[in-house]
């Protein structure tokens, strides 16, 4: 029979020592995850303008592409305007494009020697990973705000209230966490700068077309729509348009998917952040 832990054992009048010790370590992982955001929004502070750069490409999706088909309604949304349509799946657009390539500054952390000398720190690599995962979340909650400003300014018709507002953020930042360890563990895979940009840019587009992000699920052959099943993004647009134009949407799966890859993404990430530092 296995034995417990002298220290784990209930000792009489005193609380056992194991929830302590837990709630100890979630404190320290909510530490370190904190520190490691503050530490990459200060990047972002010294550097505006990627995130201006960053918005040319969904500006341009609104702009000519979204405009276009309102027009020529090619796409059947029902007694939704195309241009609203198209808006969260943009947004999602965006933040799958700024999180997709973060691996690349975990190789220039690698070959600066930073990552080295986090590694040799207390800090589980967890904490690292899902510090860099929601810090990318932050980057694409700025650029939201670029996007939804201007799909305001073309008229569409988004929710006002500041829950559904609040959960639009959420969902944002989860989807970006999950892409962004995708990236670090693609980075942890290939160890360069240049293959991850070949796959990232291999893969960004066909999980983009691959979801409901330009047109209904229905509209797809049974083979794509058991890719959109499987593909984070769709879940991600689903509910970002059920938040943003009140459209149908299974608010509750889509989070339980998403916080499940998140969190599934970093643990990986995490195993192969070592593999990095060799």
């Amino acid at each position: 029979m296995t034995s417990v832990p002298a220290d784990l054992r209930p000792q009489a009048g005193a609380s056992p020592a194991w929830p302590r010790r837990l709630a100890g370590l979630a404190g320290l992982l909510m530490s370190r995850v904190l520190t490691m955001c503050v530490v990459e929004l200060q990047k972002m502070a010294h550097d505006r303008t990627e995130l201006l750069i960053r918005a040319i490409q969904p500006a341009l999706w609104l702009l000519i592409f979204g405009e276009t088909f309102t027009r020529l309604r090619a796409i059947p949304t029902g007694n939704v305007p195309y241009l609203d349509y198209l808006t969260p799946g943009i947004l999602a657009q965006s933040a799958l494009f700024v999180a997709i390539f973060y691996g690349i500054q975990i190789i220039w952390d690698r070959d600066a020697g930073i990552l080295a000398r986090l590694l040799v720190t207390p800090t589980p690599r967890a904490a690292l990973v899902a510090g860099k995962a929601f810090a990318s979340g932050m980057r694409a909650l700025v650029q939201a705000v670029v996007v939804l400003v201007l799909a305001a300014l073309l008229g569409v018709r988004l929710t006002t209230n500041p829950l559904l507002l609040l959960g639009t953020a959420g969902f944002v930042v989860l989807g970006s966490a999950f892409f962004c360890c995708l990236s670090i563990t693609i980075a942890g895979l290939v160890l360069s700068r240049e293959r991850l940009m070949g796959i990232g840019q291999a893969i960004t587009m066909p999980l983009f077309f691959a979801s409901n992000a330009l047109y209904p699920v229905g509209l797809m052959p049974d083979w794509l729509q058991a890719l959109n099943r499987a593909n984070p993004l769709g879940y991600e647009v689903d509910a970002l348009r059920g938040l943003l134009i009140g459209t149908p949407a299974h608010i509750l799966l889509d989070l339980a998917v998403l916080a499940a890859s998140a969190v599934a993404m970093i643990g990986i990430a995490a195993a192969l952040l070592g593999r990095l530092a060799r």
